[in-house]
């Protein structure tokens, strides 16, 4: 059994201290593409405006993309 802590998160996902930048804005990244990818499944499935909406949050995810591919790139340069 899990016992409650003292002081409970305000959300239900935290986040442990000691993580750095670079597991931060990996993890950020893998979920971006994740949810492009089922935008973009959605955007096939779907005709009309909703398909218009899927497509463009897709565009929005690839921007999002961008920006935290371009900070881990800054933060951890490739070798």
């Amino acid at each position: 059994m899990i016992k409650d802590s003292p002081n409970p998160p305000a959300t239900p996902f935290t986040l442990r201290p000691e993580q750095g930048s670079e597991t931060l804005l990996a993890n950020a990244s893998q979920d971006l593409a994740c949810l492009n990818d089922i935008a973009a499944h959605l955007a096939f499935e779907v005709e009309g405006a909703q398909r218009n909406v899927a497509l463009g949050i897709c565009r929005m995810l690839e921007g999002v993309q961008l920006l935290v591919d371009k900070a881990l790139n800054q933060t951890h340069p490739a070798a």
